[in-house]
Order: C-alpha cells, then structure tokens, then sequence
C-alpha cells in the first residue's frame, strides 16, 4: 500500500468507470476528466485530516489493483468509515484481506480512533465476507437507504470497535 498520487488518475478512472466495480460502489465516473474530482477528493480528506487513502499494488510487480482507506473521520466521536474497491481482474486475491489490518492500525494506532464502520450495499457478498473475515460485526440494515440508477438501495452497517477508550 502507498498513498494515492496524481500519476494513479487513470487507475482510478479504469476502476471507477468500471461495470463490475460500480455496480457496489458509490461514486463512478465516464471521463478523465471527470475523475479528477476523486483525486480533488482524496487529497482533501489528508488535508482536512478526514482520511487518508491508499492505492493497493502487487508486491512483486507494483502493478496497481485497487484503492483503500478511511475517510468521513469524525474526531470528536473517535469514528471513521473504511472503503476500499478492487479492479475485477484481482477479485478473490485476497488483496483487501491482506490490506485491511494496516488501514486498521493506522485509524486506531496513529488517529486513535475508537470505531470504525463499513457500508455495504446490499448483494455485495464479496465485501461483507472479507469484512466479516477482518473480524468487523454486522450492525443491521438501512432499509431502502439511497437511491441510485433511480432505484431504493438498501446500506449493510459493519463496525470494527477497538476498546482503548481514553
């Protein structure tokens, strides 16, 4: 894991204009250009110190596979919120099981964070198996929760709590 650079613009944009990976994901976009607000977006999260994301690379090649990390951290409520995609060619990889521990040190280690949560869409399997799997419980439903592409989407709530309450 490395943070996220203005040189991975067209990683990011390969990955979020993606069918596969929209399809469970919030954002997407159709341009470059487009994709430039993501990269607007995870530089603002460092600067406002609201998170920190981190592009997931293969260790033998660098060859980049995917994006993780932390963002809509609240410090006054010790919370934070992890997200993460893949590209489809590296589903199944185990690369977002291996990535999560590090991304979870650093928001309850350096941010001393108390909680940390995942939003999972509903039908996204994937996910909340390697969230189970990180040792994250399954908090309940919001039923009907977003809208996208028109239609209701029901949110999955995951929570990882660390008990080193201060």
């Amino acid at each position: 894991m490395r943070p996220i650079q203005d040189e991975d613009l067209e990683n990011i944009y390969h990955g979020l204009s993606h069918p596969r990976v929209i399809k469970h994901y919030g954002v997407s976009y159709s341009t470059l250009e487009e994709t430039k607000e993501q990269m607007k977006w995870y530089l603002q999260l460092r600067e406002n110190e609201t998170g920190t994301w981190w592009a997931m690379e293969k260790t033998d090649s660098g060859e980049f596979v995917g994006a993780i990390g932390l963002n809509d951290i609240k410090k006054e409520h010790r919370r934070g919120e992890i997200g993460f995609w893949l590209l489809p060619e590296f589903w199944g990889n185990g690369y977002v099981t291996e990535s999560i521990p590090a991304v979870l040190a650093f928001g309850f280690g350096q941010l001393n964070l108390h909680r940390i949560e995942a939003w999972v869409n509903v039908g996204n399997s994937a996910s909340s198996k390697v969230l189970n799997k990180a040792g994250f419980n399954y908090e309940g439903t919001l039923i009907d929760y977003e809208i996208k592409n028109g239609l209701p989407l029901s949110i999955q709530v995951f929570a990882k709590i660390v008990d080193n309450v201060v």
